[in-house]
């Protein structure tokens, strides 16, 4: 028995180290970000910028205003629905360092983001 509880044990280890290093590699993007969205169309608006926060990878809203959702992979691509009532766009690009861009879509409206780490 004291065997089994050995190779359990080291089984755990094997699986848990690469875990735990995956999130290790996603945490260089947590933080504050601002988020300048613009549109590529007039009837769309000027654009805004949206406060993000990312922990361990996860993408959440700093602003009680507009719903962010989303995930950061280890290389810095990134893909994040932002919502606000009825309106919902996606992004997608990458981030690198404390700065990224990307595109978004939204029913009716595309445009461009930049993303900047606070």
């Amino acid at each position: 028995m004291n065997v089994f509880r050995k190779a359990l044990f080291a089984t755990a280890i094997v699986i848990a180290v690469p875990l735990a290093q995956a999130d290790a590699a996603t945490s260089t993007f947590d933080g504050a970000w601002n988020v300048r969205i613009a549109s590529s169309s007039q009837a769309c608006g000027n654009g805004a910028t949206v406060p993000i926060g990312i922990n361990n990878g996860q993408i959440a809203s700093s602003s009680a205003a507009v719903t962010a959702s989303g995930r950061v992979v280890e290389a810095g691509n990134i893909k994040v629905t932002l919502s606000t009532g009825i309106k919902r766009a996606v992004g997608f690009g990458r981030l690198s360092g404390a700065s990224g861009s990307g595109t978004w879509r939204g029913a009716m409206c595309t445009g461009t983001w930049t993303a900047e780490k606070i």
